[in-house]
Formats: C-alpha cells, sequence, structure tokens
C-alpha cells in the first residue's frame, strides 16, 4: 500500500474512531446503552492508534523521502539532515495538525485509562465526549483542507527544497514544537472536566482534584516549549534577543498567562470554596487561548518567522473557537445560581485575597498582550489599514504588572487564610518577611557594586530578590521539617518554581536594560574593543555541509575559544541564512552574527555584529529550574494515605451513566 493511501486511511479511521466516541458516549448518557465505558475505551484505543499511524505513515515518506506525497514534494529533501529530516513533520501546516491529532489522542487514552475504574461516572462521560468531539474536529481538518497525505506526480530526479532554512539549523527545532504541543493540547483535559462539571451540575471541588495534575503537567511543558522556543530565536535568529513580543509568540504566551493564573486561584477554591465562576472561566479561556493561538499560527493571517503559509483552515479554527466559547458561556450562564458560594474574602489581608489580587494582575496582564496581538488584525479586518503594535508599548504595559507580580510572589505565600490566626496578619506578615527583605537589601547592593544602574532593572533586582528569598525561607522551612519530602508536592515544588521565575524575571531585566551592541568592519586578524570583550577576526572558510554551504567567520573571544558564526546558503533558499555563534557564561553572553562579507575579491574582511546581554544563561537555568519545580510538584507529599487527586469526583451525588 502506497504512503497516501495508508496515511489517508489512517485518518479515516481516526476520524470514525472520534465519531463514533461521541455517539457511544452520548448514548451513554441518555441511558440507552449500558456499556458504554468499555466501548469508549476501545474506540480512544482506536483513535490513538490511527494517530500513531497516520504519523509513521508520514515519517516514513519523510525518511525514504516518498516525493509522491504533496507535503513531502513540498517540505522534504534528499539533502535535509536526520533529525531534522524527522523534525520536517511539524515544520508545515498539515504535518503539524497531524502531531497536534497525535498528542491530543494521547492524552484521550490517558484519560480513558486513567479512569478505567470510575464504571460509568457521568463526569468522566461527559470528559471523553468532549476529548472525543475536539479529536473529531482535527481529524476532520486532515479530511478536508488540512489533508497531510495528498498525492502528487512529480518528475524523475526531483528533489524538494527541504524546510524552511531557519528550521533546520538548531537543534531545538527538533524538541520546541513537541513541547509546546503537549502544552498545548494538555490544557483539553481540565477544559473537558470542567465542561462536565457544568454539565452535570457537580459543581463541587471534586473536578478540580480529577484534573490537578493534568493541568500541571501541561503547564510544565507549555512553560518549558516557552523557554526553549525564545532559547532557539536566541541561537537561531541572530539578532541578539530571544523575546520580540512576536504575535505567535504571545499566542503561546496568553494561556500561560491565563493557566498560571488558574493554578492560584484553584488553591482559594479548594481551601475555602470560593471563585467558582472564575476558575471555570479560567480553564474555559486557556483552552480557548490555545485554539485562538492555533487559528493566529495556522491561517496565514500573521507574517512571522513562527508561523506557517496561508491556508485555507482559519475559517474552521476560528469557527470552532467561537462555538467553543458560545458554548461555555451559555453553560455557565445556566448553571449561575448552582456557581454561586457562600465563601467570602473575610480580611483584604490574607492569603485569597493576595490570591485574588495576584489573578486579576494575570488577567490585565493577558488583556494587555491579548489587545496589542489582535489589534492590527482587526484595524485591518475592519478599515483596511496595516498597523503594528511594537515592543514600546508591551514593555510599557506589562513592566508595572510584572514588578507587582513579583511583590505578590513574595507576600501572598507568607499570608495566614483569612480567620486563621489570631495574630494580626500585618505583625505575622512582617515577622516572615523579614529574612526576604534583607536578601533584598543584598541583591540590590550587590547590582549596584556591580555597576547596575537605573531605576526599573534595580526595582526588577530588589523585588526578585524579595520574592528568591521568601521562596528560599519556605523551601528551608520545609526541609527541616520532611527532610527530603520538603522539596515534593505542590506547595513545596510550587516555591521552587517561585524560584525559576525569579531567576528568569531578574535574567530578563539585566540582559534587557543592559545590552549593548555595536558593528565592526574587520579585516583578517583585526581586532576590536567592545563591552570589556576583545574580539579578534581571525579570517574565514568556505565549508559545506550536507544541506549547505556556509562562509563561516573564525572569531576569537577574550583570547580564549574560536567561534564560528557563518552566513549560509540553502539550495532552495532565495537568500542566504546567518547562522549566529554565542559565547555563554553565568556573567554575560558574546553573541556573533555575520551581517556580509563585503570583498568577495579582495581582502578578507567581515561586517560582524557583537551583542553583549549579562546574565541571559541564567534565562535558560531559570527555565529548567522551572521543569524541575513542576515535576517535584507532581510528586505526592506525603506517602501511604490516599490523597484528593485520586478521586474523579465527589462521592455525592453519586450519578452513573445507565
Amino acid at each position: 500500500m502506497s504512503n497516501v493511501a495508508a496515511g489517508s486511511a489512517a485518518v479515516a479511521a481516526g476520524l470514525a474512531a472520534a465519531l463514533l466516541g461521541i455517539a457511544v458516549t452520548a448514548l451513554g448518557l441518555v441511558g440507552r446503552y449500558p456499556r458504554w465505558g468499555h466501548a469508549a475505551r476501545l474506540l480512544t484505543y482506536l483513535m490513538g492508534a490511527a494517530a500513531v499511524a497516520g504519523v509513521a505513515v508520514m515519517e516514513r515518506a519523510l525518511i525514504t523521502r516518498d516525493f509522491g506525497v504533496k507535503f513531502v514534494a513540498d517540505n522534504g529533501s534528499s539533502t535535509t539532515p536526520a533529525i531534522f529530516n524527522v523534525a520536517t513533520l511539524w515544520s508545515a501546516l498539515e504535518g503539524s495538525i497531524l502531531l497536534w491529532a497525535l498528542v491530543l489522542c494521547g492524552y484521550t487514552v490517558a484519560v480513558a485509562v486513567r479512569f478505567r475504574r470510575h464504571g460509568n461516572d457521568l463526569m468522566v462521560a461527559w470528559a471523553l465526549l468532549v476529548m472525543f468531539a475536539v479529536s473529531a474536529f482535527f481529524f476532520a481538518l486532515m479530511v478536508g483542507p488540512a489533508d497531510p497525505f495528498i498525492g502528487v506526480e512529480v518528475p524523475a530526479g526531483y528533489d524538494g527544497p527541504g524546510p524552511n532554512p531557519l528550521l533546520q539549523n538548531h537543534i531545538l527545532m527538533a524538541f520546541h514544537p513537541p513541547i509546546l504541543y503537549l502544552g498545548y493540547v494538555g490544557f483539553t483535559v481540565p477544559f473537558a472536566f470542567a465542561v462536565a462539571a457544568l454539565a452535570t451540575g457537580r459543581l463541587g471541588e471534586g473536578w478540580l482534584a480529577s484534573t490537578r495534575r493534568w493541568t500541571v503537567a501541561a503547564w510544565g511543558f507549555l512553560t518549558f516549549g516557552i523557554v526553549l522556543g525564545a532559547w532557539w530565536s536566541y541561537e537561531t535568529l541572530g539578532w541578539g534577543g530571544y523575546w520580540a513580543w512576536d504575535p505567535v509568540e504571545n499566542a503561546s504566551f496568553l494561556p500561560w498567562l491565563t493557566g498560571t493564573a488558574y493554578l492560584h486561584s484553584v488553591i482559594v477554591q479548594e481551601r475555602r470554596g470560593m471563585l467558582r465562576v472564575w476558575n471555570l472561566s479560567l480553564v474555559i479561556a486557556t483552552f480557548s487561548l490555545t485554539i485562538l493561538g492555533t487559528f493566529l499560527t495556522r491561517s496565514g493571517v500573521l507574517a512571522s518567522v513562527h508561523s506557517f503559509t496561508e491556508s485555507g483552515i482559519g475559517p474552521a479554527i476560528l469557527g470552532f473557537f467561537a462555538v467553543i466559547v458560545a458554548v461555555s458561556l451559555a453553560l455557565i450562564a445556566w448553571r449561575g445560581d448552582r456557581l454561586r458560594t457562600p465563601g467570602r474574602i473575610a480580611a483584604p489581608v490574607s492569603r485569597e485575597g493576595a490570591f485574588l489580587a495576584n489573578n486579576a494582575l494575570f488577567a490585565a496582564f493577558a488583556f494587555v498582550v491579548l489587545l496589542g496581538t489582535v489589534f492590527p488584525l482587526l484595524v485591518e479586518a475592519f478599515d483596511g489599514r496595516t498597523i503594528s503594535v511594537g515592543n514600546p508599548y508591551f514593555d510599557r504595559m506589562t513592566r508595572p504588572i510584572g514588578f507587582a507580580l513579583l511583590f505578590l510572589m513574595a507576600v501572598a505565600p507568607m499570608l495566614p487564610w483569612g480567620g486563621s490566626t489570631r495574630r494580626a496578619p500585618t505583625e505575622l506578615l512582617g515577622r516572615r518577611l523579614l529574612v526576604p527583605a534583607w536578601i533584598a537589601a543584598v541583591a540590590l547592593v550587590v547590582a549596584v557594586l556591580g555597576g547596575a544602574r537605573g531605576w526599573a532593572a534595580l526595582l526588577a533586582f530588589g523585588l526578585g530578590g524579595f520574592a528568591g528569598g521568601a521562596a528560599l525561607r519556605q523551601i528551608v522551612l520545609a526541609v527541616r521539617r520532611h527532610r527530603w519530602r520538603g522539596l515534593v508536592g505542590r506547595t513545596n515544588g510550587g516555591m521552587i518554581v517561585h524560584l525559576g521565575v525569579v531567576l528568569v524575571a531578574v535574567a530578563f531585566a539585566a540582559s534587557q536594560s543592559y545590552v549593548r551592541q555595536a558593528e565592526f568592519d574587520l579585516e583578517a586578524n583585526q581586532q576590536a574593543s567592545f563591552a570589556g570583550h576583545e574580539i579578534v577576526y581571525l579570517g574565514s572558510a568556505v565549508v559545506v555541509h550536507e544541506n549547505r554551504t556556509e562562509r563561516v567567520a573564525f572569531v576569537r573571544v577574550d583570547d580564549a575559544k574560536t567561534y564560528g558564526p557563518a552566513i549560509a546558503t540553502y539550495p532552495f533558499a532565495s537568500q542566504t541564512i546567518g547562522i549566529p555563534s554565542v559565547r555563554s557564561t553565568l556573567r554575560d553572553d558574546v553573541a556573533l552574527a555575520v551581517l556580509s562579507f563585503p570583498d568577495e575579491a579582495g581582502p578578507d574582511r567581515v561586517i560582524l555584529r557583537v551583542t553583549v546581554q549579562p546574565l541571559v544563561a541564567w534565562l535558560w537555568l531559570g527555565g529548567i529550574v522551572m521543569a524541575a519545580g513542576t515535576v517535584l510538584s507532581l510528586i505526592p507529599a506525603g506517602s501511604g494515605r490516599r490523597r484528593p487527586e485520586q478521586t474523579a469526583a465527589p462521592a455525592a451525588p453519586a450519578e452513573t451513566v445507565a
């Protein structure tokens, strides 16, 4: 069987399994199919197997260079290195949808297996129904406008262009998109259970316990995916930066903001029974923003190095987004009376008060980013004018929110719950924040002695020390009390995540505030001094690789290692592509990018851009710390006892599908 036929059969089987899953589960919900649970679980296996088969067929076509498959003819090449040949699957539209379906089916199978012992539980039925429906939508895209298995005839000896050159010159391209997808798609699980809670009327805290770890895992994958994307941009694009408020970057950042708000506010609901509507809204908003991000990335409405070419799936995804929002809002309105809770904030200076302020700030942050991202699209759609919203808007609007969040990051964990102590909250807070305040003062002194200037950067260093000190205090106390178990569990792992956030925030402030960049015209063996570093251009050479030809500039930095920034020519590319090189230390980074070799026939000269930024390496270290904290937060804090996460839903009312 040809790859086209096998792949098309796999996609059709996946769509059929998803539609049958919808039918079987719906029949179970109306009481006409008592054995729906077993059948639905088998259909998740079939749907997952179909997705695996589709990906396997496409990878086989890419590896064997089967140019009879249009996707391979458009994006594959015999010269693409092996690792990037595999990654070609997610370098273009149709393959990325196929990968999305694979991850989604994986989560659906995992949910079915995890809750297989819950019999015909009504909430699990509704959750699976939602996941079958979402899966059916993505399989339908592949049957229609995003078909990855279209056959095509090519002339003898044909060789494809390969993926975008920018997507095949750094190893992070093989990891950043799949990890990001694991985060994006993972938010389908809490969304499905939120819809299930609304549909069944079981609006207590049971569904929160059922999805806690799923949400944390999805958030962790999304976090690490965003950090890897920034790292890829820094190492690949050669502009000396890692975050440009690009619309597609923002599309991944938006669900991260709302997801982070949810992870904080859900604690208030679990502890005090408050914020039910808010938490449901945050879960729905997070999932909806992943679909909106899919539209922005894959519809072709945005011009970005991250986005795909214009396609016909934009209206379908936008329509799906509208359906999600409309149905979700209708369900919340329907259950409005039952969502009211008797709980209230006992005192503004309390932990729940701080969490509420934290959520308001995250919501404001998300609104600012969303407005700056979609406003140019709205103007173009309604007025025909093309405008852009640049870095000054985002920096000016988000900076004060970021400072406030750092402050709350330090204060909120130190506050008592309302009514939980007889001691005055301000007195207790002052005692607990004494050590963090000293650490903040030391951080400021060290920053000033190190040459830091400017109120914004100094405030970031001070607040970073304050928040980091608070997290360290909590971790030290937990380790003293519980030894190694003081590092695991939602609370303690969350404090480690906070440390990672502090590292990222301080590194971001330092690298943005004190970046220095200059261009040099150097001849062979000529030296230049810049920002405390000695740069020596040693000469250039042409290096031929399997998929490109490079002219490499050999540059020595500070009489140490020699680096090789280059300009590359790809066989099917219309222009040369810069390949930067970075000397990275814990103190600062020296990024080298070749702009041109001006005299091809004359002396060996290079136009070299040098960018020096302090503390950039701490961004990546902070991302690793956040990922480690996420893993630790998924480990139960105790052992040998049943935890709330082990129950799928509240025991009462014990509703089941007949």
